[in-house]
C-alpha cells in the first residue's frame, strides 16, 4: 500500500505545549488518532490567537477546513507534553495550508506531522472568499525552505 507523504517545512514559526490528557487515550492506552486532530485544532487556535485572530474572524474572513492529512510516527501516552509547531503556507486564491509538527517534549521524538487545508469562507453568504493579503502577510509563508521529515515505516 502506498504511504501518504507530506512535505513539512523545516522551521515552523509558532509553537505551544499541549499535555496528553487522560481523555485523549484510546483502548490501547495511547493517544488516539482522532485526538491528534483535536490537538491540531487547539494548536491552530493558539497560532491564530498569537496574531489576534480567531477562526471566525481574521482580516474579514473565516475559515472552513477543506482537507486534512496526518502522519503518525510514534505513540503518545498520558502525562506526556507535546510541543506543537505550527506555520502557514502554500497559498492559493482562496485557500492555504497550516502545517503541524508534534514532538514529545523532553524526548525530542517526533510523534506526528500533519497539515490542514483551510479555505477562506463567509458563513453569512455561505461562499468562498479570497485570502486577504493582510492575512497572508501576517501569517507569513513557512514554505520558504520545504523539506520532508517523513520516514518510511
Amino acid at each position: 500500500m502506498p504511504r501518504l507523504k507530506l512535505s513539512i517545512p523545516t522551521s515552523l514559526p509558532f509553537s505551544c505545549e499541549l499535555p496528553i490528557r487522560i481523555t485523549d487515550l484510546n483502548y490501547g492506552r495511547h493517544l488516539g488518532n482522532d485526538k491528534v486532530l483535536s490537538l491540531m485544532h487547539e494548536a491552530r487556535a493558539q497560532f491564530f490567537a498569537s496574531f489576534g485572530y480567531a477562526e471566525d474572524a481574521a482580516e474579514g474572513t473565516s475559515f472552513i477546513m477543506g482537507d486534512c492529512a496526518i502522519l503518525y510516527k510514534a505513540e503518545g501516552f498520558y502525562g506526556q507534553v507535546l510541543r506543537c509547531e505550527v506555520g502557514a503556507g502554500d497559498y492559493t486564491r482562496a485557500a492555504f495550508d497550516i502545517y503541524y509538527r508534534f514532538v514529545i517534549a523532553g524526548e525530542e521524538r517526533l510523534l506526528a506531522e500533519a497539515k490542514t487545508g483551510l479555505v477562506c469562507f463567509d458563513y453569512t453568504t455561505r461562499k468562498v472568499q479570497s485570502v486577504p493579503e493582510a492575512l497572508r502577510l501576517r501569517l507569513g509563508d513557512a514554505l520558504a525552505t520545504p523539506t520532508s521529515l517523513n520516514q518510511e515505516a
